[in-house]
């Protein structure tokens, strides 16, 4: 079985290793496309390194609806080329790359006019079915459905009677996003790539006009490296004109950010056996199973405030409520909200004021000699932007370089996954575990499930549920910080599990449990300890204040009352 292991003794050779000689790659920004872009270039059989200024995905790429998706509603922008070819990765993602993390999940769109409308949408689910089979990775999903009133009634009770005249059921697919790039980084980091996290670029190395590396702030002890490269990928999103700015050089392009907040409620307050899909005045809302909870979003606002720490305001959580209500028999309130978070989509600036109109296109360009930039593009189609950005790199290198393989390169867990999902009964037996828990580490782990359950041989306290927290083991929280690169309790909580979001005191009560079982792996004294738990529940706390705040700009000063932890 192919692994790695991202702890503490491998980030710091791994930032050592990168100053030590020349890339061949340098990527910039451990995002879903940053990550991608390592996976790509290492696999090609160039010498790569990734550095990500805070953790892996902790921007855009853990705060997304969580849906690899064709995109339905671009088919009504007419832009068939985007969704072939998210329906293509789609297919990619769900057969052959990560099974293991990538799933089916249904959705119901009610209609609420008779005739016409059947006619019009049903064309167009039809026309994304049609579009799925004729790439050849459409069979893993049902074909959509038309249903009448009282059948999409009995799939989802939760609607009210007058609320739809008929439905359409159609199927999509959804991961856990933060969980998906841990993994691509350490599919990587398997090949050969070099990875460090909470590793800044201060600047960017220069001779003449030629960009040859990187400038590196090793924010967890201190110290700066210059890491050279032949080639660096600026990869870093919404910080994208941030990062360009480094150099020296007017964009060629601007990214402006669009924020999109979701809300968290339990499972039982929305009585469904399928997702929902509903038009709004602006875009979409959509309404996502999620284990024992929902996901309810998104908006689609303009942000122009803290990138790092996007803010939901009080006005973007009524909007939510509001129009989920418009269709629910039972509406939901504020106390049903156990999580809420907020995200901030990198949108190509230039076709649109408005942010729903901006492209979803995504664009590589090379500013300077040394240099692209990659930006743009949505979280499905991540492979497609990650080869063609390390194609455009290949240009500037002077060396013959392998075509893109990545499609037939399986994320670290995927391969052998089904024979362990088939003797998942036999596993529960073996381990003592509920096979409920096996399945639960199966779609999280895949066959690396093998190396938690190790832990759990040698130690049985960890095949407990960590503290307020039943849906996790505590082996998951060893897990994070000795194999995946989780630096802080923070990292644990908000991205290597969804703790921050699934429970009603997002998490606080499970601070110290998890604080005290990343302290050995990390290597933390007592007052580190305190120190976490401290920053976790300001953390907590700051949020759950932005969201009492009428607007973006008093939410955002709320939310900025809790800074990042820095280590002493």
């Amino acid at each position: 079985m192919r692994t790695a292991t991202l702890g503490p003794a491998q980030r710091a050779e791994s930032l050592a290793s990168m100053a030590e000689r020349e890339l061949d790659v340098l990527v910039v920004g451990a995002g879903v496309v940053g990550a991608g872009t390592a996976l790509d270039a290492v696999t090609r059989g160039l010498s790569t390194g990734l550095v990500e200024a805070r953790d892996w995905a902790s921007g855009t790429s853990s705060r997304s609806s969580k849906l690899i998706h064709g995109g339905l509603r671009y088919l009504e922008m007419l832009d068939f080329a985007l969704v072939r070819e998210a329906l293509k990765e789609r297919g990619l993602l769900l057969e052959r790359l990560a099974p293991h993390l990538v799933k089916p999940v249904p959705f119901l769109y009610p209609l609420q006019h008779k005739g016409w409308e059947r006619l019009y949408a049903g064309s167009g689910v039809a026309m994304y079915d049609a579009m799925s089979m004729a790439r050849g990775h459409g069979r893993g999903l049902p074909m959509h459905r038309h249903l009448t009133r009282s059948h999409a009634l009995r799939v989802a009770p939760c609607l009210k009677k007058d609320a739809l005249v008929g439905a359409l059921q159609y199927y999509d697919a959804q991961m856990d996003d933060a969980r998906y790039v841990t993994n691509l980084v350490r599919t990587a980091v398997a090949y050969g790539a070099k990875a460090a996290n909470r590793a800044r670029v201060t600047g960017f190395l220069r001779e003449g006009e030629r960009v040859v590396g990187a400038r590196v702030q090793d924010v967890e002890a201190g110290g700066e490296y210059e890491i050279r490269a032949k080639q660096v990928v600026n990869a870093t999103g919404v910080w994208t004109d941030d990062t360009q700015a480094m150099v020296g050089e007017r964009g060629q392009f601007h990214v402006r950010a669009s924020k999109g907040i979701h809300l968290v409620v339990p499972r039982d307050r929305i009585h469904s056996t399928t997702g929902l899909i509903l038009r709004t005045e602006k875009s979409v809302l959509f309404v996502i199973p999620w284990g024992r909870h929902w996901i309810v979003g998104t908006t689609d606002t303009d942000w122009d405030l803290d990138k790092a720490h996007p803010a939901a305001s009080s006005a973007d959580i009524d909007y939510l409520l509001e129009h989920v209500n418009s269709v629910l028999s039972v509406p939901l309130t504020r106390d049903d909200v156990q999580g809420v978070y907020a995200g901030l989509r990198p949108l190509l600036a230039g076709e649109s004021d408005a942010t729903s109109k901006l492209s979803r296109e995504h664009t590589v360009a090379h500013p300077v000699p040394g240099l692209v930039v990659v930006a743009g593009g949505k979280y499905t189609t991540y492979r497609v932007m990650a080869k063609d950005a390390v194609d455009a790199a290949v240009h500037g290198l002077d060396m013959r370089v392998a075509e893109c393989v990545t499609e037939d390169v399986p994320l670290l867990g995927a391969e052998g996954y089904r024979a362990l999902w088939n003797a998942r009964a036999r596993i529960a037996a073996r381990t003592g575990l509920h096979v409920v828990r096996v399945e639960h580490l199966l779609n999280r782990y895949g066959t690396m499930t093998e190396e938690l359950l190790a832990l759990i041989a040698e130690d049985p306290s960890l095949g407990e549920p960590l503290v307020a927290a039943d849906d996790y083991l505590r082996a998951e929280i060893v897990y994070a910080a000795s194999h995946e690169g989780a630096r802080h309790l923070d990292d644990v909580l908000t991205r290597r599990t969804r703790i921050s979001i699934e429970t009603f005191d997002r998490g606080a009560r499970s601070a110290r449990d998890a604080a005290e079982l990343m302290a050995p792996v990390l290597g933390w004294d007592k007052d580190q300890i305190e120190r976490e738990v401290e920053h976790y529940q300001k953390r907590v706390e700051a949020e759950r204040e932005s969201q009492r705040q009428p607007d973006d700009l008093t939410a955002d000063a709320a939310r900025l009352g809790a800074p990042d932890i820095v280590p002493l």
